[in-house]
């Protein structure tokens, strides 16, 4: 199931004991059980955790590194909020 998140709920998730998410072109991804595998290091996704990492996912990955991990870790999208 889908969930729809805002941008402060993904940055309570900044670490790996709260799920670590990042959100990568309006989606939010659960990386805690994939940090350990990802081949750049968990580092590199530790100091993304909590943010939109997409500008930083693409510089190094293409869209096939997305599809082929997204039905695991993707767990919803970022939904918007109203100006005020």
């Amino acid at each position: 199931m889908s969930e729809s998140l805002t941008v402060k709920q993904v940055a309570e998730h900044n670490t790996v004991d709260n799920g670590l998410y990042i959100i990568i072109d309006g989606d939010v991804y659960g990386m805690a059980s994939f940090v350990d595998e990802h081949p750049g290091g968990a580092k590199i996704l530790k100091r993304v955790g909590g943010k939109d990492a997409s500008k930083q996912f693409w510089k190094y990955h293409n869209e096939s590194v997305l599809k082929k991990y997204a039905p695991k870790l993707k767990i919803g999208s970022v939904k918007e909020e109203a100006k005020l």
